[in-house]
């Protein structure tokens, strides 16, 4: 059985650019899985992608012609249904026989092994192993099937009769084993070594491929294609690099751009544009999202990030004057520039103010009103969260940002481009000269946008960022919006999660309660309580998952978060307490015993008051608990009260001896109501005295 490397390819028209690289990945990776699951290929073997617009390849090293045989052993029946009376087979085993291919020779190579339970029938036999031709065959169609495709085209083949269903239509099928053409028939194709080049470079047509190891070789000197998406990508980015560096320029940053791009071209080419100096007068980002999103070009921007009118086009022809290439691409983007232009001049001439009567006529939600009515909520949302963290000004400035912040939806260059929401918004405002603080809050007012996202750059964005989600979140639950399972419609996760870092990292005062709370107010609820409970759980749920996420231990986050700490500025600095504590050589047996006084406490029926009586102590253990207590509780509650979370756990080490002396030698349960009700009181305290920082019960092992 001889080893070779194997090339396949399939020839398409041109593949959804999108999500080229996800199909060519797909395409390898299943290819190899099931060869290797036919025993075709070895441990070793490794699988190179190729994806160009027009082809996905994959090149599998150290592929065999032919499986080896393989021993098995097949489970049949138990031996009372296969076997009769007399010891003969019955017709359920000559069937089963029948059906693995044997007939009733076999009947003499059957095993029977005990599996614990009843003797079982086994057939050994030897299986032989898989053809490249019939495994490559049963892979390439598992790889189509599983393509990662949204929707398939159907479409006739070359008979006019027969049809297909696959994402482009097929054109030409490549497999070599070595120099050999491995038998393969999909898509109405049949396999050959023969495929085509670039469309008006290649120097050969068709190009035919030598062996397996030469495709890449070959389909760039005589193809003039790059097959490798990640070569291509890279050339591109090299080309891009030295283009930009001749103008002292540097080409925008942005790789879902050169992922696209690379998935447009075969043999990238880059090539200088320009347009007219005039369009500058534009916010550059109306110009970058629109020779980005419309013509794929690279804008070039000088070392303080401000746009040039020069841009990068990546084409995929190389004539040799390339005069008419770049001609005819300025040409197309000056209309496109002209039209942002004119959006911008005409927006201009209509304060944002004197919009705000058209949001009445935008719907928000059909059982929350227009966008009028959301505008109105959170503007008074948003003040009445400044008033809570800032003084009147912030009050007011907060409530202004909050009135315009979704007014520029209704201008012509947020409705060209949604983009732009925000952004628009802000350098409207800042041209009618209001005041910065409200410019840039309403642009920033729709961050932290996705995970890591900064937040907004000053405290009135902050309220008004915060009061924007929160009508959002509270809104939706109150109506019975709630995400379920991976369905989140409305990006309350991340709604949520927006809300959680700002209070956060911002270090805000206010509680979380209170600002769930001033939202609630803001809408007709009949269970005000349940909402809060609901959207408390729901943003809990969220921020423990963050915080594991961030590297903090399950225990950690659930010691913290079990007192359902008010302020979640605090909860950063109460972790890094927990994660002190649980350090020292005390936390293990101070964590079992506060589970151990948590499990007591519960069982009482009635609250226990955290009270000591001196004159009802008996025992010498519960003396010296006390006394400890006494010592170590106001100091430990003084360094809690001004923040000190970790020495304030730290200082609860002390404890230690005597509560483990206090449960070895003193009856809690005694039978004088008095000393046990004095004990039971003596356990309410030091049970608060632990547990002020964090739950430290949920350290116990």
């Amino acid at each position: 059985m001889s080893s070779n490397n194997l090339l396949v390819e399939l020839f398409v028209e041109e593949l959804p650019p999108k999500v080229l690289k996800k199909l060519g990945d797909s395409f390898a990776g299943t290819i190899l899985e099931v060869l290797k699951a036919q025993a075709l290929t070895g441990e070793s073997s490794t699988a190179t992608a190729y994806a160009s617009p027009r082809r996905l390849a994959v090149h599998i090293t150290a592929v065999s012609s032919q499986a080896e045989d393989k021993a098995v052993s097949q489970k049949l029946m138990p031996v009372t249904v296969g076997l009769d009376a007399n010891g003969n087979a019955t017709p359920a085993l000559v069937k089963k026989l029948n059906a693995l291919g044997a007939d009733e020779s076999a009947f003499s190579k059957l095993k029977r092994e005990n599996d614990g339970k009843a003797d079982i029938l086994f057939y050994d036999a030897l299986v032989k192993g898989a053809s490249l031709s019939e495994g490559l065959q049963k892979a390439v169609e598992e790889a189509l099937s599983k393509l990662p495709i949204p929707k398939v085209m159907t479409y006739q083949l070359g008979d006019g009769w027969e049809s297909v269903n696959f994402v482009r239509p097929a054109h030409g099928l490549v497999a070599l084993h070595g120099n050999t053409v491995v038998p393969l028939s999909v898509l109405g194709l049949q396999s050959s070594n023969h495929t085509q080049g670039h469309r008006f470079e290649a120097s050969v047509s068709p190009v035919v491929i030598k062996d397996a190891d030469s495709y890449e070789a070959q389909m760039q000197n005589e193809g003039a294609v790059i097959p490798s998406f990640d070569a291509r990508r890279a050339e591109i980015v090299r080309q891009l690099t030295a283009a930009a560096q001749k103008q002292n320029l540097k080409p925008i940053e942005d790789d879902a751009l050169l992922d696209e791009v690379t998935a447009l071209v075969e043999r990238p080419n880059v090539l200088l544009g320009q347009f007219e100096t005039e369009f500058l007068e534009v916010p550059q980002e109306c110009l970058i999202l629109t020779m980005k999103a419309n013509q794929k070009y690279f804008p070039l921007l000088d070392a303080n990030d401000k746009l040039t009118n020069k841009f990068l086009i990546v084409s995929n022809i190389s004539p040799a004057d390339p005069f008419k290439v770049v001609d005819g691409n300025e040409r197309v983007v000056r209309p496109r520039l002209a039209d942002a232009k004119f959006f911008f001049d005409q927006d201009r001439k209509k304060t944002l103010a004197s919009r705000l009567s058209g949001l009445e006529k935008v719907v928000y939600h059909n059982k929350l009103g227009t966008q009028a009515e959301r505008s109105k909520r959170v503007s008074d949302l948003a003040k009445a969260i400044a008033s809570k963290i800032g003084d009147a000004n912030l009050a007011t400035k907060a409530e202004q940002a909050a009135q315009l912040s979704k007014v520029d939806l209704l201008t012509d260059m947020v409705g060209e481009f949604p983009e732009l929401q925000g952004i628009m918004g802000r350098y409207y405002a800042q041209h009618e000269k209001l005041d910065n603080d409200i410019a840039f809050a309403i642009e920033d007012h729709y961050k932290p946008r996705f995970a890591g996202d900064e937040l907004p750059r000053s405290i009135v964005g902050i309220a008004v960022a915060i009061a924007d989600k929160l009508e959002t979140l509270v809104g939706l639950f109150s109506i019975g919006e709630k995400p379920t399972g991976d369905k989140d419609p409305f990006a309350l996760r991340r709604q949520a999660l927006g809300i959680i870092r700002m209070l956060i990292e911002c270090k805000l005062n206010i509680s979380f309660e209170t600002i769930i709370d001033l939202a609630l107010q803001q809408f007709k609820v009949e269970d005000k309580a349940g909402v809060l409970a609901a959207i408390t759980e729901f943003c809990f749920d969220r921020l423990s998952v963050n915080l594991r996420e961030q590297g903090a231990s399950a225990q950690e986050v659930d010691a913290v978060l079990a007192l359902n700490p008010s302020l979640l500025s605090e909860i950063p600095k109460r972790l890094e307490a927990v994660r002190a504590f649980s350090s020292l050589d005390e936390a293990p047996a101070l964590a079992a015993a506060n589970k151990r006084v948590g499990n007591i406490l519960k069982k009482i029926e009635g609250n226990v008051e955290a009270k000591i009586n001196d004159a009802l102590l008996q025992e010498p253990a519960e003396k010296a608990l006390a006394s400890t207590l006494a010592k170590i509780k106001p100091e430990a509650d003084a360094l809690f009260e001004s923040g000190d979370y970790t020495n304030s756990l730290k200082a609860l080490a002390a404890l230690k001896a005597p509560v483990d002396d206090f449960f070895d030698n003193v009856m809690v349960n005694a039978d004088d109501p008095a000393l046990k009700a004095n004990r039971q009181g003596l356990l309410a305290t030091l049970h608060q005295a632990m547990n002020r920082v964090a739950d430290l019960s949920k350290l116990a092992a």
